[in-house]
Parts: C-alpha cells; structure tokens; sequence
C-alpha cells in the first residue's frame, strides 16, 4: 500500500479498513489509555466512513500529518469524502494533535 517514500516520518498509529486492523506504534504505548483509545476510535471511524488506509505519521519537525492510501481498484473509496473527513478531524482533534506534538517535540526530538 504506502511506499516507503510516502511514509516519510514516524507512524503513530493507523488503521485498515481492508485488513480490519488497527497499528499503534509500540514506540507510543506508555500514552495514557484515554489517548490511545481516543486515536483508536478516531482512526477506525475514519476508515469506516471512507474506507481505504490512514495513518498518522509525524514528520521531522515533530508535526502530525494525517495520509490516507487506497487500494488502487477500490471503486468505493471516498476520495472526496477523505478530505472533507481530514479537515473535519482536524478542527475537532486539534487540540489533542497540539498536544501530541508538543509530547513528541519534548520528548523524541530534543
């Protein structure tokens, strides 16, 4: 699915829809639950309501990006719906991403 070239940065987490599957970076697993719970929830509704792959990855300066792939004969894939859905999380999820990256900036990139 994702190239390595395209996953330029540390993954976070991520979830499949065509695997059913949710990865959190075992690098991130002393988050409070209530975190990784909250990024589970948010990962997995994202790809039930578009389908397709997301993963939230930090780039080298410690911000998260949000990338979403498909697999490329997937007819039901959003597309247009995956960004509405990534402007959406990012007004509602931004403060939880503020401080994400202010955890990752003082604690991985010092």
């Amino acid at each position: 699915m994702f190239e390595e070239d395209y996953i330029d940065g540390i993954v976070l987490c991520a979830a499949n829809f065509y695997e059913q599957k949710f990865y959190m970076n075992p690098d991130f697993g002393f988050l409070p639950e209530a975190v990784r719970q909250e990024l589970q929830i948010m990962c997995v509704m994202f790809t039930e309501d578009v389908g397709g792959i997301l993963l939230v990855v930090y780039d080298e300066e410690g911000n998260l990006e949000l990338k979403v792939d498909h697999e490329e004969n997937d007819f039901f894939f959003d597309e247009i719906g995956s960004v509405l859905k990534i402007k959406e999380l990012q007004q509602t999820k931004r403060e939880l991403f503020e401080e994400l990256e202010l955890f990752y900036r003082t604690f991985y990139l010092q």
